[in-house]
């Protein structure tokens, strides 16, 4: 293949980022079109020439432009200052997020109280910081966007009455809510959406009434063990004279057996073990290993808790396609859409154990679940083995799901330094505390997410893995980047394969640059993965998982591609609201969900296929407007999106959305 234009070779990274310089090499596919580097192969006829999009702080408002403005000029001078007093910048440039984006608050006096149309008495009375004024609202309220709400349609009742955006049928003359008993009636017994938080529980958790004595008794049995290890063992260590040379072994053997403060044990043999069951030799401290004793002793899961008279639930996870627990963007009208795709496993996002033990709302509805959803999993989040025990009981008693999945994989700075997420793996002793502290306390199954390690250059999974087959953990998905790589560079797949061979017979799904069922085939049959977890490739192509399941690259219309949207929005209204606050939380989520959208290349449009993860759209014209529009990587077309869907967006409105990576020029 020919080039042009290059001075030199350049080396380009996993995202086709430049390395070397702002100059890219320039290459010419089969029909003479240039390609740069990380782009996707498109046919000439479809690429725009002198395409300049309009940038992201184009069209945003004054004020918002000064405060990014201001932000950037804070990072600058802190910069300027270290450097001024000879130190090293300790600011990393954060790659990965909008900080100081806008944000489209609603006044509270605009939004009417919802004792008003749910015909109750208000329980703050003259302290309602919600308005009354239910003639002063319907004056300033904004006109309908349709004539059909889906709620009333589905349930025979709009819980948001006169306040519903799409209420002409369903409010009377007297501004009074109108209820179809008979549908009402039939569809009040039935419960699609669970996991809510009740009232009465979350005012236990308020007051601290929660009984955690389960999983307090099991915490502290733990400890007591950790403990009484860590005595015995320093008591042998501390009269023994050694060398120095048999000091650095002694360490050695230390850190090997006290790597974890609960090691795997087997029960005392009869009689019991005696002084003589421990000697000492060249190296340092061993425990003599026999028929009845394993080396390092420690505390088993019959130790911690009497085993339940039922059986514990396992779950077939082989073979089957999963959908990644995503902040922000993997909410529940986004696992509905993906469901009618056909994926098989799907998680809830990411929620914080220590919110939910608090009876936070809004934590809580991360973990609601859809009727459809009949293999759903709550991926929570902690960093402490009492917090995440009483959690895991919590959620045992209390939400209907099918696993738990526990994250140490989230890079972001927020997690990380309260020893949270990705920072979990690096403090073995408090990482089996938790495993098996939250194993004990759970009738169905355990499963970790995690990273490849902390630092770029030392993976830690391959060693770690093992351990949480041991610990008790059903499965383990191995995302193969590390904490510090983020999302740069392609998924190191040959190290998963190794992840994978130690993990057996525990499967281990493979996470990482997954946009085609070519990309699956390739790595089930390279690697000894169980099954893939797909991630971005889902928010960019939600039908990937259809394309899986049939073995076929869909050509999807963009018609059919609208048609989705407007499954979503329906979806959004259903689950957060038809108030004007519903339509536009909807609204905020779907053009986060549009920020990857874009990405996508219909198949017919592309002379490569199939289009890779790590390769970007060139500028391109779809096969008629509507794809054009879908192409687009500018918010003000991401904006006239979601005004087809969901109506004018209110005066003043701006949107960035969260990942910068999600927007580039």
């Amino acid at each position: 293949m020919s080039t042009e234009g290059a001075e030199t070779s350049k080396s380009v990274n996993g995202n086709g980022i430049d390395n070397q310089g702002d100059k890219t090499t320039v290459q010419q596919n089969v029909k003479g079109a240039t390609v740069r580097p990380g782009e996707a192969r498109i046919k000439k006829e479809y690429l725009k020439v002198d395409y300049k999009p309009q940038l992201m702080e184009e069209f945003v408002s004054k004020d918002v432009k000064e405060k990014l403005d201001e932000a950037k000029s804070e990072k600058r001078k802190a910069d300027e200052e270290d450097q001024g007093q000879g130190k090293p910048s300790k600011r990393v440039k954060v790659k990965g997020r909008n900080k100081k984006r806008p944000v489209n608050q609603i006044n509270h006096k605009a939004k009417l109280c919802p004792s008003i149309f749910q015909e109750k008495i208000c329980n703050f009375g003259d302290k309602c910081k919600f308005s009354h004024d239910v003639e002063e609202f319907v004056k300033n309220k904004p006109p309908d966007l349709g004539d059909v709400c889906l709620i009333f349609e589905t349930y025979g009742k709009c819980p948001y009455g006169i306040a519903c955006r799409f209420g002409v049928k369903h409010i009377d003359e007297n501004n009074k809510n109108i209820v179809n008993e008979e549908l009402f009636a039939k569809t009040s017994k039935e419960k699609k959406v669970s996991n809510t938080l009740p009232k009465e529980l979350q005012v236990l958790l308020w007051k601290k009434r929660y009984n955690f004595d389960k999983a307090n008794e099991i915490v502290k049995v733990i400890q007591d063990k950790v403990k009484q290890k860590l005595n015995t063992f320093s008591n042998k260590c501390a009269g023994r004279q050694v060398t120095k040379e048999q000091k650095g072994i002694v360490n050695a053997e230390s850190q090997k057996e006290m790597s974890s403060s609960v090691s795997e044990s087997v029960p005392k043999p009869e009689g019991g073990a005696t002084e003589s069951s421990i000697h000492s030799t060249e190296g340092g401290v061993t425990i003599k290993e026999n028929d009845q004793i394993r080396i390092g002793g420690g505390v088993t899961d019959e130790e911690v808790i009497k085993l339940r008279p039922q059986e514990k639930k396992k779950i077939e996870f082989a073979g089957k396609s999963y959908l990644a627990p995503l902040t922000t963007v993997g909410n529940l009208p986004f696992r509905r859409v993906c469901k009618e795709f056909g994926v098989d496993i799907t998680c809830s996002e990411m929620a914080m154990a220590t919110n939910i033990l608090n009876g936070q709302m809004s934590e809580w509805a991360l973990m609601k679940r859809h009727v459809s959803e009949d293999l759903f999993g709550v991926q929570i989040c902690g960093g402490w083995p009492d917090s995440l025990s009483r959690c895991a009981q919590l959620i045992n008693e209390k939400v209907e799901m099918d696993f738990v999945d526990l994250n140490c994989g989230c890079p972001i700075d927020l997690v990380y330094k309260r020893g949270e997420g990705s920072a979990l793996p690096g403090k073995l002793n408090k990482f089996e505390q938790i495993i098996r502290g939250m194993k004990s306390v759970l009738d169905v199954p355990l499963t970790v997410k995690m990273r490849t390690g902390i630092f770029q250059d030392k993976n830690i999974a391959h060693t770690v893995i093992p351990k949480l087959r041991d610990w008790g953990a059903a499965m383990v998905t191995l995302h193969g980047r590390s904490r510090e790589q983020r999302y740069t560079r392609l998924a190191d797949w040959e190290y998963i394969n190794q992840c994978a061979e130690a993990a057996d017979p525990m499967p281990l799904f493979g996470n990482g640059d997954i946009l085609s069922y070519e990309d699956l085939d390739f790595h089930l049959k390279q690697t000894k993965v169980k099954g893939v977890m797909v991630a971005r490739g889902a928010l960019i192509k939600p039908w990937i998982f259809t394309e899986m399941k049939e073995r076929r690259h869909w050509d999807i219309s963009a018609s059919e591609r609208y048609d989705m949207l407007k499954r979503y929005t329906s979806y959004g209204l259903e689950h957060w609201g038809s108030d004007h606050q519903g339509v536009e939380t909807t609204r905020r989520f779907l053009m986060e969900w549009l920020s990857f959208l874009y990405r996508y290349i219909p198949v017919g449009l592309l002379e490569q296929v199939p289009q890779k993860i790590n390769e970007r759209p060139p500028y391109y014209v779809g096969r008629n407007d509507l794809e054009t529009l879908m192409a687009s990587p500018s918010c003000l077309d991401w904006i006239k999106l979601s005004e087809m869907l969901l109506g004018p967006v209110p005066e003043g409105y701006n949107f960035l959305p969260k990942h910068k990576a999600n927007a580039y020029k």
